[in-house]
């Protein structure tokens, strides 16, 4: 009932009735949880992916129930338009509900029939609130629970983000891969323990990092093919009540057909409701490269350090001063978002595994909060991987002269000896270099324990940076 003086209209649920804004396409149920979660201004509207899951899910149940008779041609016209034009980015506005609310999801369930079933109205010819010719629970949720429909939107918008995410680490591990090849040439020294080990290239150093992410992209999706079992049909508590036989089958195929994935019905309905694991396994994916990130932002920030008085073998882009009282002063400030990125990442991971801990006898309430998480950590990483490729990883150059006198500085070259010398000797050229401050190279000719050329020949910097057979006859 619309209330032209206030430009509002009577919505009423069992709990009683409540103002509406005539504006919006939500209804009573939203205008709840709006009253009940003002909790993390995490709000549903921020997070398309997931209200296009919700979308795809509700146009397949609503394919389902056409298909057996549940929903005449006029209501599966207008309830599967209003999804499709949701799908496409439309009237996400009215999506305002916080991501972490009690309910195992009810309130982000019915905010999506409310939108849904109001546009629908609106495509017939009624007004908006007119629930007597399109329903939310009637009709765009038919067949349907919040616990079927709220997991299966949950994992396919995951699986579209984490499509999303994929695309931008294979963009970063690119990059890397291109400063590898750079620096190809560029000798520097190695080290352990943040002391001299022996010589590498710099392009060792960047191929490493390309190639240590390059491995978390299998586990990745393998972590995210479990998004693709859906539990629709399963309705309250995986025993199907509300739906009739082979609804569950329809939905599915429909929901295969729409995405394009290879979407799949749970084996064990009853077991897929209150399992909430793809989750934990998903975030702890992101976890390792998290890892993985935290290890080589630390590298860029340490290698780089100077510009006078610290290791600078290659620069990192300036961004911006990085002082308001040290003139000149310019801070690895891209690394080191991307190092609170990863700890941020790291802190959600606990979260979804503590909640999916929390789950009690046939259903997980702690989804919200989970699904949150996931789409949080995925997001992060992704504005994460671009920031760092596009404002740092692409324009580092090298020191090249740096990095060479640290190796030509270093005792750690005598390593490459040992072979040859010995461990006892190159101990020895090791010891006698670090108390006098003299070069391994002339200490070893001095000794005449190698001529120059045999010395030339192993201290040769492609010698030095892979397994190698020298035709050199060993002096131990």
């Amino acid at each position: 009932m619309k209330n032209e003086s206030k430009k509002t209209r009577t919505e009423c649920d069992l709990l009683g009735c409540v103002e509406v804004p005539d504006n919006v396409l939500y209804g009573v149920q939203t205008m709840r949880g709006l009253e009940n979660f003002a909790i993390s201004k995490f709000r549903l509207c921020e997070y398309p992916r997931f209200i296009e899951g919700l979308a795809i899910v509700k146009l397949g149940a609503a394919i389902a129930n056409h298909a057996m008779g549940l929903l005449s041609d006029e209501l599966f016209g207008a309830i599967s338009q209003a999804c499709r034009e949701i799908m496409a980015g439309r009237f996400h506005e009215f999506f305002p509900v916080d991501m972490i609310q009690g309910g195992a999801g009810t309130t982000t369930n019915m905010n999506a029939n409310e939108v849904i079933a109001n546009r629908a109205l609106e495509i017939m010819g009624h007004a908006r609130g007119e629930y007597q010719y399109c329903s939310p629970n009637d009709h765009v949720n038919c067949s349907q629970s919040t616990n079927d429909a709220y997991p299966s939107a949950i994992h396919l918008g995951l699986y579209a983000t984490h499509l999303e995410l994929r695309r931008h680490l294979e963009a970063l591990i690119a990059a890397f891969g291109r400063k590898g090849d750079e620096f190809a040439r560029v000798l520097k020294m190695g080290r352990t323990q943040l002391q001299d080990a022996v010589p590498m290239t710099l392009g060792q150093t960047f191929h490493g990092f390309a190639s240590v992410l390059r491995g978390e992209v299998d586990n990745l999706d393998h972590a995210a093919q479990e998004f693709l079992s859906i539990n629709m049909g399963a309705t309250a508590i995986g025993t199907g009540i509300c739906a009739e036989p082979g609804y569950a089958e329809r939905c599915t195929a429909a929901i295969r057909e729409i995405t394009g994935w290879d979407v799949t019905l749970a084996e064990d309905l009853v077991g897929a409701t209150s399992d909430t694991v793809c989750m934990v396994g998903y975030s702890s994916a992101m976890k390792r490269i998290a890892s993985k990130m935290n290890k080589i932002c630390n590298d860029l920030r340490l290698l780089s350090s100077g510009p006078r008085c610290g290791l600078g073998e290659f620069n990192l882009p300036a961004r911006q001063p990085g002082s308001s009282i040290m003139p000149g002063k310019v801070n690895p400030v891209i690394p080191e978002v991307m190092n609170q990125i990863a700890f941020k990442v790291i802190g959600n991971e606990l979260c979804v595994t503590m909640a999916d801990e929390a789950a009690q006898m046939e259903l997980n309430a702690m989804e919200p909060v989970m699904a949150q998480c996931c789409f949080e950590s995925a997001e992060l990483l992704i504005n994460g991987f671009d920031t760092l490729r596009i404002r740092c990883v692409d324009g580092i150059t090298a020191n090249e002269e740096r990095c060479l006198q640290y190796v030509r500085n270093s005792i750690g070259v005598v390593t490459a000896l040992n072979p040859i010398i010995g461990y006892k000797n190159s101990t020895k050229i090791a010891k006698e270099a670090l108390e006098t401050g003299r070069g391994v190279y002339e200490l070893v000719l001095e000794h005449g324990i190698l001529n120059r050329d045999e010395l030339d020949e192993v201290l040769r910097p492609e010698n030095m940076i892979h397994p190698v057979k020298l035709a050199i006859k060993p002096r131990r």
